[in-house]
């Protein structure tokens, strides 16, 4: 039998359907989950022990919530992951723009339709995302844009000024029974801020001199720079002690973090030639984000995005897969060679301090050598590479670059047999000569971080030898 779901006030009273707020149905929503066990979101990386319990904690607190942090932790993913924990469907009051209730309407054409109709008032169910609201703090934000103002339209029609109905409402009565989001609260004028609490706490707003009592129900949810970050402004005094909770939120905290983000979220590469990303050169990219977010010579107040590591992978497999195009190979491996793209293309996304202008790329390709030195020591250290240097005696070198064959590469070493041995100990079952390309170029480099090998850098090419 199909379940016909209520199409007016009386059916719904007479369904036994019970009208909860919204910071309670959130509440009832999460006692299930917790209950059930497992995680609360899928995908949400490296907060386990840290901003998720502060998160539920909040929840269940029945609080408004900050997130403070720097760019890039993931605030605004995990604020819309929030609305998985909403009621698939609610009741409103078919055709209000506020979500009205049908037990408890704050509109005034809410309450006109159930003082007209009663019990015969038609409802219509509406699904999370006309529940969520999402807006970002700019200071050209204004009152209208999150509170309402006089629609002229409506004035033209021959309503009276100080009659609701001519109200065009904003983005926060118009998410009522719902969740709203405000990213980078802080840069929000105080006057608009000011109107935010008078919604919130003192339920009523004024929109050009008319007083509007506004009980909306919502979950304001907002995320913020620390302060000491951000100077353009700050959340005021009554506003801020309007939430209940803040919860700091972090980079992630060990590289098995990191590499888990960059595989969850970069972009797969295209299908013109198989690509396989070693673990060492992922670890790579992870190390050299964690060199730059404790770097002096980087502004850190501004933070280092999460994205930062991602962009890096998705560059770093671009430029294998250029490989693989331009020398018509039908499989690219990442390589050490492939690397100088990363640090070019890291130069736009993070801020440098001052007096360091100028040396932007030495300073991040330092930091890159850095990153592949300490991987380097994890996975080689103690390894016999007495076949490699012999290759270089009688002043033999070697070429190497962007665009250079996985082949030819290794031809100019005669591609020995112990080249198996390394890619063991580098945790890599393929024996490709793309994947030996990328071994013995890891092992290069390794060897002249080290000292054991002497390297005349190009703009495109590198050269490794003894002299």
């Amino acid at each position: 039998m199909t379940y016909q779901r209520p199409s007016t006030v009386g059916e719904l009273r007479a369904s036994g359907w019970k009208d909860n707020s919204v910071k309670d149905e959130l509440r009832a929503n999460l006692i299930d989950r917790l209950r059930a066990g497992g995680t609360l979101f899928d995908g949400i990386v490296g907060y386990e022990d840290s901003v998720m319990p502060a998160l539920e904690r909040a929840i269940l607190a029945g609080h408004d919530i900050v997130l403070l942090g720097e760019r890039g932790q993931g605030k605004t993913r995990l604020i819309r992951r929030l609305v998985e924990l909403l009621d698939d469907e609610i009741p409103v009051i078919e055709g209000s723009e506020l979500n009205d209730s049908p037990f408890d309407p704050v509109s005034a054409y809410g309450k006109q339709l159930i003082a007209l109709h009663g019990d015969d008032t038609r409802i219509e169910w509406i699904g999370r995302d006309r529940r969520y609201a999402e807006k970002l703090a700019t200071p050209d934000t204004s009152v209208a844009d999150l509170i309402g103002d006089v629609d002229p339209i409506k004035v033209a029609e021959g309503r009276y000024l100080a009659d609701e109905l001519t109200i065009h409402f904003g983005l926060v009565p118009r998410t009522n029974r719902g969740i709203v989001s405000i990213n980078e609260l802080p840069d929000l004028p105080t006057r608009i801020q000011v109107s935010l609490l008078n919604v919130l706490e003192e339920r009523d707003v004024q929109v050009r001199g008319y007083t509007i009592n506004l009980p909306i129900d919502v979950l304001l949810i907002a995320s913020a720079n620390p302060e000491d970050y951000t100077n353009r402004g700050r959340i005021i005094t009554p506003l801020k002690d309007r939430f209940g909770s803040e919860i700091r939120t972090h980079y992630p905290s060990s590289i098995a973090q990191e590499i888990e983000i960059m595989n969850q979220e970069a972009s797969p590469p295209p299908d013109a030639v198989t690509v396989d990303v070693p673990e060492f050169m992922r670890e790579v990219i992870a190390e050299f984000t964690h060199a730059v977010r404790s770097s002096t010579h980087i502004n850190q107040r501004s933070g280092v995005s999460v994205r930062f590591s991602i962009a890096n992978l998705e560059t770093m497999v671009a430029s294998a897969v250029r490989r693989g195009l331009r020398t018509g190979a039908s499989a690219a491996v990442p390589r050490i060679s492939d690397l100088p793209a990363v640090a070019q293309s890291s130069m736009g996304r993070i801020e440098f301090e001052v007096f360091e202008e100028g040396r932007e790329l030495e300073i991040l390709r330092r930091l890159l050598a850095a990153a592949v030195l300490d991987v380097f020591r994890t996975y080689l250290a103690g390894f016999d590479f007495g076949f490699l240097i012999e290759a270089f005696e009688g002043g033999v070198l070697l070429e190497t670059g962007d665009l250079t064959p996985d082949e030819e590469l290794l031809d100019q070493v005669h591609n020995p047999p112990e080249l198996t041995g390394l890619l063991t100990r580098l945790g890599v079952s393929e024996e490709s000569p793309a994947h030996a390309a990328s071994a013995l170029e890891f092992a290069l480099e390794g060897l002249h971080l080290t000292r054991r090998l002497n390297k005349t850098a190009g703009e495109a090419n590198a050269m490794y030898g003894l002299g």
